[in-house]
């Protein structure tokens, strides 16, 4: 039985809170998603906690095969798959916890994984990888700046539960774990807040065998 606090929260509220001009996250996924979908030459990619979508208007049709959108909340899925119905024949949408049900995700070229890694940790997201093997791995992580996880705004309280299940990522220790699997950091990116936090986009390339 799950036990995730991802499932009760609502799209609303999260969607409201993160594109506060005080947070401006919501904003700053969307510049980072379209950066990572088209840095590379691949025709499919997983997003990893797509929430409500943000950043599918950047998915080019003429580029995209396939679209994996990957969420614990059954009622995000439902509102991306409306949001993006121009998609449809490219957008498979899988309810999952990825604490325990990686098993069943497909492979893919690109994984995107932004404030995911947070909520899962470093052990859970290698086994991911090891699961989809996908030839670039981008994530977005939030850096440590002393202040709460979660900025303040009038929506805060709903994010209560999330501190049970939140650590802290750091990029060095990220890019050890990635090396552990097999993948090498190809660049770091940085995107500032105007609430003195910053978001980080690394990105990482799977080792060719010799």
């Amino acid at each position: 039985m799950r036990n995730n606090p991802w499932e009760t929260i609502k799209l609303s509220d999260y969607e409201s809170h993160m594109k506060l001009q005080s947070v401006m996250q919501l904003q700053a996924l969307n510049e980072m998603m379209k950066e990572q979908l088209w840095a590379y030459p691949v025709q499919s990619v997983m997003i990893l906690g797509i929430a409500g979508g943000n950043g599918l208007e950047h998915v080019s049709l003429e580029k995209y095969r396939a679209v994996y959108g990957v969420d614990v909340n059954e009622t995000y899925l439902r509102e991306v798959r409306k949001r993006y119905q121009g998609l449809e024949d490219i957008l498979h949408c899988l309810c999952l916890d990825l604490r325990t049900e990686s098993a069943a995700l497909p492979s893919a070229e690109l994984l995107i994984a932004n404030l995911l890694v947070e909520y899962i940790g470093y052990d859970c997201f290698q086994g991911i990888v090891t699961r989809v093997r996908p030839k670039v791995v981008s994530c977005g992580i939030q850096v440590d700046t002393g202040e709460a996880f979660v900025s303040e705004s009038p929506y805060l309280h709903t994010f209560d539960g999330l501190g049970d299940i939140h650590s802290q990522i750091d990029a060095a220790e990220l890019t050890g774990h990635m090396c552990a699997v097999g993948y090498t950091h190809l660049s770091t990116e940085e995107y500032p807040l105007p609430n003195g936090k910053k978001l980080l986009q690394i990105d990482f390339e799977a080792i060719e065998e010799s």
